[in-house]
């Protein structure tokens, strides 16, 4: 009896039925028929057939396009257990031998090779997790860092130099010292300027020295 080739088609396992056939040492067409009842009964219990048996096709060799069907593990439950005697053994063990293997190499890609080369790719695939790792926390401890004293004065005094540019007179300074501190604030979506993210520092500066005022009434 050969080995029971199952295919991988989209993560989901499957067996040709003239595979089985062979296996089981039935005829094709018979083993078609089979299944043809099985769906049947199925679909009358209003559950999903193609969780058993996909329709599939095939060329011989003549080049005739004929049927067949994909089994999947639960297919070949089915199809085992209305079988007796040795072939009906030998199929279960070759069918549930097969699947265990195939899953285990879909859950663990490295299952077939050798101890060495194993632990390499693990130990390659845990390092590249941990920097993944550590860019994810740099980049989220970046975020998070607000402005220090020094920083928050910088930019008191990027905000003075501007405005002071504009008016001396004083009630619109003020005026215009609130409108750039509620843009800054809209803009960076912070409550505060002093909450600003160090990383956000430079272009809050830009945007400081290219600001210019509302028309402001007095």
């Amino acid at each position: 009896m050969n080995q029971l080739k199952i295919v991988n088609q989209n993560n989901q396992l499957l067996v040709d039925s003239r595979e089985v056939a062979e296996m089981t040492g039935k005829q094709h067409k018979d083993l078609l028929r089979d299944i043809r009842n099985y769906n049947d009964v199925l679909l009358s219990a209003n559950l999903r057939s193609v969780d058993f048996f996909i329709g599939s096709t095939y060329q011989d060799n003549t080049g005739r396009t004929l049927p067949a069907f994909l089994l999947t593990r639960k297919g070949c439950d089915m199809v085992a257990n209305k079988m007796t005697g040795e072939k009906g053994v030998l199929f279960t063990a070759a069918y549930v031998t097969e699947f265990e293997r195939m899953e285990r190499a879909i859950n663990d890609p490295y299952a077939s090779l050798s101890p060495e080369l194993r632990a390499v790719l693990v130990m390659d695939t845990k390092v590249q997790q941990l920097e993944s790792r550590i860019e994810e926390v740099d980049s989220k401890i970046e975020t998070q860092i607000r402005l220090n004293q020094g920083e928050q004065r910088r930019m008191q005094k990027a905000v003075s130099s501007r405005i002071y540019k504009f008016s001396a007179d004083r009630e619109e300074r003020g005026k215009m010292f609130q409108e750039l501190y509620r843009e800054i604030k809209d803009r960076w979506g912070v409550p505060s300027y002093r909450d600003v993210s160090q990383k956000d520092m430079q272009d809050v500066i830009r945007y400081i020295d290219a600001w210019f005022p509302k028309k402001v009434t007095a």
